[in-house]
């Protein structure tokens, strides 16, 4: 098998990745979701002068001296008149500012005698909200491409926008493979351990924009391999373990036995050589993880979300940050390797330790982890204090 750097294995996936399919959904329901078109507001916002403090709107000419308390102006029931000299309106956060007023005095250096409001002198623009100072009418508010989280939610909705345009959700079937492998609470025979791998990416591929469909584990069976990739619905499939080229490993097999036509056979990475990729006679994509934790944990985050992000329309490339190395590191050998690391944030930047012990099966380190350092293929040997490049995971 050929192995392929990272990289190109990553551009020959993506190369495969069809364009996003738009779809309308409730402003409610786009959380999580890649936009398929620009937002622009629709008028400005605020749409008026507004008041930034509780007080009494004022002609900054008519200070300091009593003023006559002429009315009131609260949020959504503004003032209708206009304010001439003499007179003030009393205010509250976010209410609209009368005609002829320029400042706000606020309520706390005021003194209120009935109908009659003594105020100190005050510049004018003081605790005002310009209209459009949070943006224009016709201003380009949200791309396309970029994922909606509830700051971004609010924006739209700030904008007048009942609905968005998002891109489908690439639908995703998920299974692994394996005699060893149960998903609790059976009990493990005395040789079977925990299907730990396909909860974790299940969440990943959710947390990502896909819509996951999870199948039960199959048993090293060719035939029943074959039978649960034939049934598996999605337009991507993504397998668990055997993926290498094994008397166990079958699922290499069962893909070629459904037409698959092999994109990347390989990867030159570590963990996660025997990855591969493809597309079946049917039209499915196929991604075919290690079934190490750790090395299908590596691989998600380097093709598995790239291909989703992809699918929708978000920048698919994974974005590294540059951090200081705390300790010194051997060569690397001849495949890149992304270690499990911890990052340290403080006033003189960032900072990244890897773990010490990187096996591909331990669980325990990938959920104490919160970055992967990269290290290329046969990098030469690093010393603490070194520029090394990070991916940070998402962690909640």
């Amino acid at each position: 098998m050929k192995l392929l750097p990272v990289e190109d294995a990553r551009a020959r996936m993506l190369a495969e990745v069809p364009a996003p399919v738009a779809e309308a959904v409730p402003l409610a329901d786009a959380v999580g979701r890649v936009l398929a078109d620009d937002v622009a507001a629709v008028r400005d916002q605020p749409p008026f002068d507004a008041s930034a403090m509780d007080g009494y709107a004022v002609r900054s000419s008519d200070g300091p001296g009593p003023l006559s308390v002429v009315g009131e102006s609260a949020a959504g029931r503004g003032y209708e008149g206009a304010l001439h000299a003499g007179e003030a309106v009393r205010i509250f956060t976010g209410a609209a500012i009368p005609a002829g007023a320029d400042a706000i005095v606020i309520q706390e250096d005021a003194t209120r005698d009935g109908d009659t409001v003594t105020v100190p002198a005050v510049e004018p623009g003081r605790h005002l909200r310009p209209a459009g100072g949070d943006f224009k009418g016709g201003q380009p508010l949200l791309a396309r491409g970029v994922r909606i989280d509830p700051w971004r939610l609010s924006l739209a909705a700030a904008a007048g926008r009942a609905e968005l345009s998002v891109a489908r959700r690439p639908r995703v079937a998920l299974f692994s493979t394996g005699e060893e492998i149960v998903e609790a609470p059976a009990q493990p025979g005395p040789f079977q351990i925990y299907d730990s791998g396909s909860p974790a990416l299940a969440a990943m591929i959710a947390a990502w924009g896909g819509e996951v469909r999870r199948a039960r584990p199959v048993r090293d069976d060719l035939e029943a391999t074959v039978d649960a990739l034939r049934a598996a619905e999605g337009d991507l499939v993504v397998t668990v373990g055997g993926a290498s080229v094994g008397d166990h490993d079958l699922v290499r097999k069962a893909g070629a036995a459904l037409g698959l036509e092999l994109k990347v056979a390989s990867v030159n990475v570590r963990p996660g050589k025997p990855t591969f990729f493809g597309r079946l006679a049917d039209g499915r994509l196929m991604l075919g993880l290690p079934g190490n934790p750790a090395s299908a944990f590596v691989c998600a985050e380097m093709f598995l979300r790239p291909i989703l992000n992809r699918w929708q329309g978000a920048p698919a490339e994974p974005a590294t940050i540059p951090a200081r190395l705390e300790a010194d590191l051997p060569a690397n050998g001849s495949r890149e390797h992304w270690m499990r690391a911890k990052l340290t944030y403080s006033a003189g930047g960032v900072s990244v330790r890897p773990f010490r012990d990187q096996d591909s099966s331990l669980v325990s380190v990938f959920a104490a982890a919160d970055a992967l350092m990269r290290r290329l293929a046969d990098a030469p040997a690093v010393s603490a204090g070194e520029v090394v490049d990070v991916l940070p995971l998402s962690r909640a």
